[in-house]
């Protein structure tokens, strides 16, 4: 059963990795590195900041990257103790992928699915009662994990699991705060 998993999880990979189009490969190429999307963070920051005043933006902030660090800690120490090789580097996929950009580091899960998907999932929590647009804010974490197949970085599965954990390290981390704030309302 695990076996068939994994086959399904290598062929899904192949074929989505070729649907590249070469033209195209500059725009993944700078989607999927982390400094392209600086001035979103930014933008988040500011909406954070004007929706909830300092006081309560510092609080906001704190357990933002309180659940950003125990996002990116929890995935590499998964990484380490699964580690699972990238498809860019078996060779037996050389012939068979679109490799873009490669990566000595191992693959499951994604540290760029379960960060972004941390990130928009935890802004669109906090900012939702002022913003009901800001579930376009998902589209950064669609757009990112979805660079790592076509550059040859990771499988769907990785992609998968790491948007599942991003999420709900967000909720977990949301609830925190929520409950952090009304003690400091109440209290």
């Amino acid at each position: 059963m695990f076996e068939r998993i994994l086959r399904w999880d290598r062929e899904a990979f192949i074929y989505l990795n070729n649907l590249g189009i070469e033209k195209y490969d500059t725009f993944w190429l700078i989607i999927t590195q982390t400094v392209s999307w600086i001035p979103f963070f930014f933008f988040i920051l500011y909406l954070i900041l004007k929706n909830y005043g300092i006081p309560r933006a510092k609080i906001v902030m704190k357990f933002y990257m309180v659940a950003v660090f125990a996002g990116i800690s929890l995935m590499l120490l998964t990484k380490y103790t699964i580690g699972r090789i990238r498809p860019s580097n078996i060779p037996e996929l050389e012939e068979l992928i679109r490799m873009l950009h490669s990566s000595q580091s191992f693959s499951f899960y994604s540290g760029h699915a379960s960060s972004s998907f941390l990130i928009a999932t935890f802004a669109v929590l906090v900012l939702r009662k002022f913003h009901n647009w800001v579930y376009i804010f998902f589209l950064f974490p669609i757009l990112f994990s979805w660079s790592r197949i076509h550059v040859g970085g990771h499988y769907p599965s990785d992609l998968i699991f790491g948007a599942i954990i991003g999420t709900l390290l967000a909720f977990f981390f949301y609830r925190k705060l929520k409950t952090n704030l009304e003690l400091k309302e109440h209290g």
